[in-house]
Parts: C-alpha cells; structure tokens; sequence
C-alpha cells in the first residue's frame, strides 16, 4: 500500500513509464504493441480519473493554485485526445510516442510544481490516498464488468 497520495499516483507514473518502454521494447510484435498500447491508455485513463475527481480538487482547496489545477487538467485533455485515437489510429507507433511525451511532461510537472506543493500545503495525504485507492477499485470493478 502506498503511503500517502502523492506515492500513489506516482507509482501509476511509474507504471506507466514501464509499460512505455515495454512498448518500445516490442519491437515489431504487432500484437503485443497493440496489448500494451491498450494497456497504457486504460492505466492513463484510470490515473486521470483520480487526479480529476479527488486530487485536483484536493490541492485546489488546500493551495488555492487555480492555474496549476487548470494546466493539469488541459494537459489531461491533450492525453484523452490521443488515447480516443489510439483504436483508429493507422499508425499506433507515432501515437504512443506523442502520448508518451504529453504524459512525460505532465509527470515532470506533477514531480517538480503541484506534487512539492502539496506536500507543503498541508494536505492529508494518507486519507487522501484511501480516497484514492478505493475509487480506483470502484473504476476497475466497473471496467472489469463492461
């Protein structure tokens, strides 16, 4: 279990960068980038979820910080832009690696301005983490039954 939010979701970073060099790594399995592209979009997808619904709002109220909140959140738009091109996409390589620098940047941020932030703003990070860990099962559960 993580140990409080900020170590939540940036173990999904971590993951996801993972899942970005298998990807690479897959060479020309067609059948495997597809796997792991689909993969990568449903782990940005679920992460996203949670730093818009609980995260976000979070830090909003405890730094007041409107215009990180709203970088985050148009930098999430540009994200869910690529991943609602992914299954029609001819050219999934090009996309990935797009994706892949729009979620690069945006860690970078997370880790340098809003995470620092908000440990120093007094957040209760491990509540908050509970939070987060449980409306991430409710995602998954939902994911799992569609």
């Amino acid at each position: 279990m993580a140990q409080d939010a900020i170590d939540l979701l940036d173990a999904d970073h971590q993951r996801v960068e993972t899942l970005f060099r298998d990807y690479l790594s897959a060479g020309s399995d067609a059948a495997a980038k597809a796997d792991l592209a689909q993969i990568i979009c449903m782990e940005l997808t679920l992460h996203a979820a949670l730093e818009e619904e609980l995260f976000y709002p979070a830090f909003r109220e405890a730094t007041k910080d409107e215009k990180l909140v709203q970088e985050a959140r148009d930098e999430h738009d540009q994200a869910k832009q690529l991943i609602a091109q992914a299954e029609s996409t001819d050219n999934l390589d090009a996309l990935v690696a797009e994706l892949q620098r729009t979620v690069q940047h945006h860690v970078m941020e997370e880790r340098l301005q809003i995470f620092p932030k908000a440990r120093s703003a007094g957040l209760d990070l491990a509540a908050l983490a509970t939070r987060l860990e449980a409306r991430k099962a409710e995602l998954v559960a939902s994911l799992q039954e569609a």
